[in-house]
């Protein structure tokens, strides 16, 4: 199988703040969602209160820059944002649109 092609995952997690498990779950809601259609996800040991997911460099969550952690379906629709916009996340995405304000 060619993962060469596939987008890769990172999770930079802060070991001080041990945030290892909550790096951990999201990767594993991540595999779960897009499976082989990912090439792989890494986890990343870091310090100083570092917790940051990129998709093929593209940063797509920075806890300081965004505020705290994303949910998992939150999670799931900006990664498939950037690997594949047309895909359906079923109840993630209803969710999500019933959430947002008419306008």
């Amino acid at each position: 199988m060619d993962t060469a092609s596939k987008p890769v995952i990172r999770i930079a997690y802060c070991t001080q703040c041990n945030w290892l498990l909550r790096a951990g779950w999201m990767a594993q809601e991540l595999l779960s969602t897009f499976g082989t259609d990912l090439g792989e996800v890494t986890l990343v040991p870091g310090t100083g209160g570092i917790f940051e997911i990129t998709c093929d460099g593209h940063v797509v969550w920075e806890r300081k820059r965004d505020g705290g952690f994303p949910d998992a379906a939150k999670l799931k629709q900006l990664v498939r944002d950037v690997i594949d916009p047309n895909r359906d996340l079923g109840h993630s995405d209803r969710k999500a649109k019933a959430e947002k304000p008419a306008g």
